[in-house]
Protein backbone atom coordinates (compact mmCIF):
# COMPACT_ATOMS: atom_id res chain seq x y z
CA UNK A 1 0.00 0.00 0.00
CA UNK A 2 3.32 2.44 0.86
CA UNK A 3 4.53 1.91 -2.34
CA UNK A 4 1.35 1.77 -4.27
CA UNK A 5 1.01 5.51 -2.94
CA UNK A 6 4.47 6.43 -3.49
CA UNK A 7 4.27 5.70 -6.83
CA UNK A 8 0.67 7.68 -6.83
CA UNK A 9 1.95 10.80 -5.98
CA UNK A 10 5.13 10.33 -7.97
CA UNK A 11 3.16 9.92 -11.04
CA UNK A 12 0.64 13.12 -10.12
CA UNK A 13 4.07 15.31 -9.52
CA UNK A 14 5.35 14.71 -12.87
CA UNK A 15 2.08 15.02 -14.37
CA UNK A 16 1.88 18.94 -12.59
CA UNK A 17 5.39 19.11 -13.24
CA UNK A 18 5.25 18.57 -16.70
CA UNK A 19 2.29 20.37 -18.21
CA UNK A 20 2.99 24.13 -19.44
CA UNK A 21 -1.18 24.61 -18.65
CA UNK A 22 -3.25 24.08 -15.72
CA UNK A 23 -4.53 20.53 -15.98
CA UNK A 24 -8.06 19.62 -14.50
CA UNK A 25 -9.08 17.17 -11.79
CA UNK A 26 -10.71 15.35 -15.50
CA UNK A 27 -7.00 14.96 -17.54
CA UNK A 28 -5.19 14.15 -14.40
CA UNK A 29 -7.43 11.17 -13.71
CA UNK A 30 -7.32 10.43 -17.03
CA UNK A 31 -3.50 10.73 -17.04
CA UNK A 32 -2.82 8.03 -14.13
CA UNK A 33 -3.73 4.86 -14.12
CA UNK A 34 -3.89 4.60 -9.92
CA UNK A 35 -6.69 6.40 -10.34
CA UNK A 36 -7.82 5.02 -13.67
CA UNK A 37 -7.34 1.85 -11.99
CA UNK A 38 -9.55 2.62 -8.56
CA UNK A 39 -12.15 5.07 -9.99
CA UNK A 40 -12.22 4.77 -14.27
CA UNK A 41 -11.83 7.65 -16.61
CA UNK A 42 -13.64 10.91 -16.03
CA UNK A 43 -17.08 11.65 -17.30
CA UNK A 44 -16.19 14.56 -19.51
CA UNK A 45 -16.23 16.99 -16.58
CA UNK A 46 -13.71 18.68 -14.08
CA UNK A 47 -15.08 18.10 -10.73
CA UNK A 48 -13.78 21.87 -9.25
CA UNK A 49 -15.18 23.29 -6.32
CA UNK A 50 -19.01 24.06 -6.06
CA UNK A 51 -19.30 21.86 -9.81
CA UNK A 52 -20.96 18.59 -9.97
CA UNK A 53 -20.38 16.09 -12.02
CA UNK A 54 -21.92 15.71 -15.39
CA UNK A 55 -24.81 13.68 -15.57
CA UNK A 56 -24.19 10.12 -16.90
CA UNK A 57 -24.33 6.58 -14.98
CA UNK A 58 -26.08 6.66 -11.35
CA UNK A 59 -25.39 6.79 -7.83
CA UNK A 60 -22.52 4.00 -8.10
CA UNK A 61 -20.63 6.81 -10.27
CA UNK A 62 -21.19 9.43 -8.39
CA UNK A 63 -20.04 7.74 -5.16
CA UNK A 64 -16.70 7.03 -7.43
CA UNK A 65 -16.74 10.40 -8.34
CA UNK A 66 -16.49 11.45 -4.92
CA UNK A 67 -14.30 9.10 -3.76
CA UNK A 68 -11.25 10.06 -6.41
CA UNK A 69 -11.66 14.16 -5.54
CA UNK A 70 -11.48 12.78 -1.97
CA UNK A 71 -8.22 10.86 -2.81
CA UNK A 72 -6.60 13.76 -5.00
CA UNK A 73 -7.23 16.22 -2.35
CA UNK A 74 -5.47 14.21 -0.03
CA UNK A 75 -2.34 13.26 -2.74
CA UNK A 76 -2.43 16.91 -3.24
CA UNK A 77 -2.07 18.09 0.13
CA UNK A 78 0.56 15.49 0.59
CA UNK A 79 2.41 16.63 -2.51
CA UNK A 80 2.35 20.04 -0.94
CA UNK A 81 3.40 19.24 2.63
CA UNK A 82 6.62 17.40 0.79
CA UNK A 83 7.31 21.07 -0.43
CA UNK A 84 5.71 21.13 -4.07
CA UNK A 85 4.26 24.37 -5.25
CA UNK A 86 1.01 23.45 -6.83
CA UNK A 87 -0.99 26.49 -8.12
CA UNK A 88 -4.40 26.57 -8.63
CA UNK A 89 -5.71 28.21 -11.75
CA UNK A 90 -9.59 28.71 -13.09
CA UNK A 91 -9.98 29.41 -16.41
CA UNK A 92 -12.64 31.95 -18.03
CA UNK A 93 -15.13 29.29 -18.11
CA UNK A 94 -14.71 28.73 -14.39
CA UNK A 95 -13.32 25.28 -15.07
CA UNK A 96 -10.15 24.56 -12.48
CA UNK A 97 -6.75 23.55 -12.88
CA UNK A 98 -3.51 22.50 -11.46
CA UNK A 99 0.01 22.95 -12.42
CA UNK A 100 3.84 22.96 -10.71
CA UNK A 101 5.66 25.36 -12.37
CA UNK A 102 9.37 24.67 -12.87
CA UNK A 103 10.41 28.19 -11.52
CA UNK A 104 8.59 27.69 -8.44
CA UNK A 105 9.77 24.59 -7.35
CA UNK A 106 13.32 24.85 -8.43
CA UNK A 107 15.78 25.75 -5.55
CA UNK A 108 19.18 27.51 -6.18
CA UNK A 109 22.71 25.15 -4.94
CA UNK A 110 23.15 25.11 -1.37
CA UNK A 111 26.51 24.71 0.45
CA UNK A 112 26.95 24.47 3.50
CA UNK A 113 30.88 24.46 5.43
CA UNK A 114 30.83 21.98 7.82
CA UNK A 115 29.99 24.83 10.89
CA UNK A 116 26.92 25.46 9.61
CA UNK A 117 25.71 21.48 8.62
CA UNK A 118 27.11 21.16 12.45
CA UNK A 119 24.65 23.90 13.45
CA UNK A 120 21.59 22.66 11.49
CA UNK A 121 22.53 19.25 12.83
CA UNK A 122 22.43 20.60 16.34
CA UNK A 123 18.73 22.07 15.56
CA UNK A 124 17.83 19.05 14.65
CA UNK A 125 18.78 16.96 17.66
CA UNK A 126 17.32 19.46 19.78
CA UNK A 127 13.88 17.64 18.50
CA UNK A 128 15.15 14.22 18.88
CA UNK A 129 13.05 13.22 21.78
CA UNK A 130 10.23 15.22 20.59
CA UNK A 131 7.39 14.44 18.17
CA UNK A 132 9.17 16.62 15.75
CA UNK A 133 11.73 13.93 15.56
CA UNK A 134 10.50 12.84 11.99
CA UNK A 135 9.98 16.28 10.74
CA UNK A 136 13.44 17.20 11.71
CA UNK A 137 15.24 14.14 10.01
CA UNK A 138 13.08 14.47 6.82
CA UNK A 139 14.28 18.23 6.95
CA UNK A 140 18.06 17.34 6.61
CA UNK A 141 17.09 14.38 4.25
CA UNK A 142 15.59 17.34 1.76
CA UNK A 143 19.15 19.23 2.43
CA UNK A 144 20.76 16.14 1.26
CA UNK A 145 18.87 15.86 -2.21
CA UNK A 146 19.39 19.85 -2.34
CA UNK A 147 23.12 19.40 -2.24
CA UNK A 148 24.64 18.94 1.38
CA UNK A 149 27.75 17.59 0.66
CA UNK A 150 27.78 13.64 1.61
CA UNK A 151 31.05 13.53 3.82
CA UNK A 152 29.35 16.25 6.31
CA UNK A 153 27.71 14.86 8.58
CA UNK A 154 24.92 17.18 10.32
CA UNK A 155 24.45 14.69 13.23
CA UNK A 156 28.27 14.31 14.20
CA UNK A 157 29.31 15.37 17.68
CA UNK A 158 30.82 18.57 17.91
CA UNK A 159 31.75 18.63 21.60
CA UNK A 160 29.72 17.61 24.44
CA UNK A 161 26.69 19.91 23.90
CA UNK A 162 23.58 17.07 23.52
CA UNK A 163 20.79 19.46 23.46
CA UNK A 164 16.93 18.79 23.93
CA UNK A 165 13.81 19.95 24.13
CA UNK A 166 11.09 17.77 26.22
CA UNK A 167 7.98 18.10 25.10
CA UNK A 168 5.34 15.82 27.15
CA UNK A 169 2.33 17.23 26.79
CA UNK A 170 -0.60 16.17 23.83
CA UNK A 171 -1.25 19.78 23.69
CA UNK A 172 2.28 20.75 21.94
CA UNK A 173 1.95 19.58 18.33
CA UNK A 174 -1.82 20.36 17.45
CA UNK A 175 -1.44 24.10 18.78
CA UNK A 176 2.08 24.36 16.85
CA UNK A 177 -0.04 23.46 13.69
CA UNK A 178 -2.41 25.90 14.85
CA UNK A 179 -0.05 28.73 15.18
CA UNK A 180 1.42 28.27 11.75
CA UNK A 181 -1.93 27.80 10.45
CA UNK A 182 -3.52 30.89 12.85
CA UNK A 183 -6.02 28.77 13.39
CA UNK A 184 -8.59 29.18 16.35
CA UNK A 185 -8.52 26.93 19.35
CA UNK A 186 -10.98 25.62 22.16
CA UNK A 187 -9.46 24.03 24.83
CA UNK A 188 -10.13 23.45 29.14
CA UNK A 189 -8.01 25.29 31.05
CA UNK A 190 -7.28 24.29 34.82
CA UNK A 191 -5.65 27.61 36.30
CA UNK A 192 -3.55 26.82 39.46
CA UNK A 193 -5.88 28.53 41.67
CA UNK A 194 -8.92 26.70 40.59
CA UNK A 195 -10.04 23.58 41.15
CA UNK A 196 -12.20 23.52 37.56
CA UNK A 197 -10.94 23.67 34.54
CA UNK A 198 -12.78 25.97 32.23
CA UNK A 199 -13.68 26.26 28.38
CA UNK A 200 -10.87 28.99 26.74
CA UNK A 201 -11.47 30.11 23.05
CA UNK A 202 -7.96 31.24 22.05
CA UNK A 203 -6.37 32.98 18.81
CA UNK A 204 -2.34 31.04 19.70
CA UNK A 205 0.42 33.52 18.38
CA UNK A 206 3.41 31.34 19.55
CA UNK A 207 4.61 28.67 21.81
CA UNK A 208 7.47 29.05 24.15
CA UNK A 209 9.51 26.74 26.55
CA UNK A 210 10.38 28.75 29.91
CA UNK A 211 12.19 26.55 32.73
CA UNK A 212 11.43 23.02 30.79
CA UNK A 213 7.74 23.71 30.57
CA UNK A 214 5.91 24.91 27.25
CA UNK A 215 3.55 28.01 27.36
CA UNK A 216 1.54 29.31 24.77
CA UNK A 217 0.97 33.07 23.80
CA UNK A 218 -2.41 34.44 22.70
CA UNK A 219 -5.80 36.35 22.77
CA UNK A 220 -7.89 35.06 25.18
CA UNK A 221 -11.74 35.96 22.73
CA UNK A 222 -13.73 35.17 26.17
CA UNK A 223 -11.61 38.07 28.38
CA UNK A 224 -10.96 40.27 25.45
CA UNK A 225 -7.39 40.33 26.05
CA UNK A 226 -3.35 38.61 25.88
CA UNK A 227 -3.74 35.52 27.42
CA UNK A 228 -0.45 32.84 28.35
CA UNK A 229 -1.14 29.39 29.36
CA UNK A 230 1.01 26.50 30.20
CA UNK A 231 0.89 23.03 28.32
CA UNK A 232 0.74 21.53 31.29
CA UNK A 233 -2.31 22.67 32.63
CA UNK A 234 -4.38 22.34 29.46
CA UNK A 235 -7.14 19.24 29.95
CA UNK A 236 -8.56 16.93 27.12
CA UNK A 237 -8.25 17.63 23.37
CA UNK A 238 -7.42 20.83 21.78
CA UNK A 239 -10.06 21.24 18.67
CA UNK A 240 -8.94 23.32 16.16
CA UNK A 241 -11.79 25.78 14.57
CA UNK A 242 -12.38 25.87 10.73
CA UNK A 243 -10.92 28.95 9.15
CA UNK A 244 -8.32 31.69 9.43
CA UNK A 245 -8.16 34.32 11.95
CA UNK A 246 -7.67 37.44 10.45
CA UNK A 247 -6.18 39.79 13.46
CA UNK A 248 -3.20 40.75 13.35
CA UNK A 249 -0.02 38.98 15.62
CA UNK A 250 2.37 40.53 17.37
CA UNK A 251 6.09 39.97 16.41
CA UNK A 252 8.09 37.28 18.02
CA UNK A 253 10.12 39.99 20.80
CA UNK A 254 6.84 40.94 21.83
CA UNK A 255 5.13 37.85 22.24
CA UNK A 256 9.00 36.22 23.93
CA UNK A 257 8.20 38.95 26.48
CA UNK A 258 5.39 38.05 26.78
CA UNK A 259 5.72 34.77 27.76
CA UNK A 260 8.61 35.96 29.92
CA UNK A 261 6.32 37.91 32.25
CA UNK A 262 3.69 35.64 32.79
CA UNK A 263 6.52 32.68 33.35
CA UNK A 264 7.61 34.54 36.26
CA UNK A 265 11.28 36.23 34.75
CA UNK A 266 10.42 39.61 35.05
CA UNK A 267 9.91 41.59 38.09
CA UNK A 268 8.77 45.07 38.86
CA UNK A 269 8.87 45.52 42.61
CA UNK A 270 10.36 43.21 45.67
CA UNK A 271 8.34 41.30 48.09
CA UNK A 272 9.21 40.53 51.68
CA UNK A 273 9.25 36.64 52.75
CA UNK A 274 10.31 34.25 56.22
CA UNK A 275 12.23 31.28 54.83
CA UNK A 276 13.32 28.51 57.11
CA UNK A 277 16.91 28.33 57.99
CA UNK A 278 18.48 25.74 55.64
CA UNK A 279 15.40 25.88 53.18
CA UNK A 280 15.02 27.62 49.62
CA UNK A 281 18.18 27.70 48.00
CA UNK A 282 16.44 28.75 44.76
CA UNK A 283 14.89 31.74 46.16
CA UNK A 284 17.70 32.38 48.03
CA UNK A 285 20.05 32.71 45.39
CA UNK A 286 17.70 35.33 43.80
CA UNK A 287 17.33 37.18 47.11
CA UNK A 288 18.10 40.93 47.07
CA UNK A 289 18.84 40.70 50.93
CA UNK A 290 18.75 38.07 53.85
CA UNK A 291 18.76 38.79 57.57
CA UNK A 292 19.14 36.10 60.15
CA UNK A 293 16.37 36.25 62.78
CA UNK A 294 17.98 34.02 64.73
CA UNK A 295 14.27 31.71 65.60
CA UNK A 296 14.86 29.42 62.89
CA UNK A 297 13.69 31.72 60.29
CA UNK A 298 15.35 34.10 58.21
CA UNK A 299 13.79 37.16 56.12
CA UNK A 300 14.70 37.51 52.36
CA UNK A 301 13.52 40.76 50.13
CA UNK A 302 13.30 39.04 46.81
CA UNK A 303 12.44 40.51 43.22
CA UNK A 304 8.77 39.83 42.44
CA UNK A 305 6.87 38.98 39.13
CA UNK A 306 4.15 37.48 37.67
CA UNK A 307 4.44 34.08 38.85
CA UNK A 308 6.12 34.27 41.86
CA UNK A 309 3.20 32.79 44.06
CA UNK A 310 3.04 29.23 41.81
CA UNK A 311 6.90 29.31 42.76
CA UNK A 312 6.74 30.09 46.45
CA UNK A 313 3.91 27.57 47.12
CA UNK A 314 6.21 25.03 45.61
CA UNK A 315 8.41 25.35 49.43
CA UNK A 316 4.92 24.55 51.20
CA UNK A 317 5.44 25.24 54.82
CA UNK A 318 9.09 26.78 54.87
CA UNK A 319 7.51 30.06 53.19
CA UNK A 320 5.84 32.56 54.50
CA UNK A 321 5.29 35.58 53.11
CA UNK A 322 4.95 38.87 55.20
CA UNK A 323 4.31 41.64 52.06
CA UNK A 324 2.73 43.03 49.78
CA UNK A 325 -0.69 41.39 50.59
CA UNK A 326 -2.18 40.71 47.31
CA UNK A 327 1.30 38.19 47.17
CA UNK A 328 0.35 36.71 50.52
CA UNK A 329 -3.42 36.32 48.99
CA UNK A 330 -2.68 34.68 46.14
CA UNK A 331 -0.20 31.95 47.71
CA UNK A 332 -3.07 31.33 50.11
CA UNK A 333 -5.39 30.71 47.18
CA UNK A 334 -3.35 28.48 45.85
CA UNK A 335 -2.43 26.34 49.07
CA UNK A 336 -6.46 26.17 49.48
CA UNK A 337 -6.34 24.99 45.96
CA UNK A 338 -4.01 22.31 46.58
CA UNK A 339 -6.20 21.18 49.94
CA UNK A 340 -9.22 20.58 47.82
CA UNK A 341 -7.67 18.53 45.34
Amino acid sequence: MAIAKAERLMNLALCLLGTRRPLSKRELRDSIEAYVEAFGPGRGAAFGPGRGAASGPGKGAAASDDSFNRMFERDKDDLRELGLVIETVENLDGEVGYLARRDSNRLPPITLDAEEAAALGLVAKVWQQARLAGAASGALQKLRAAGLPEDVDPYEAHGALEPHIPVHEAAFEPLMLACRDRRTVVFDYRKATAAHPETRHVEPWALECWRGHWYLAGWDRDRGAERVFRLSRITGKVRTRAGRYTAEVPDVVTVRETVAGWAGEIADRTARIRMRAGSGYPLRAKAVSVRERGDGWDELEIPYGHGLDAWLVEFGPDVVVLEPAELRADVVDRLRAVAKG
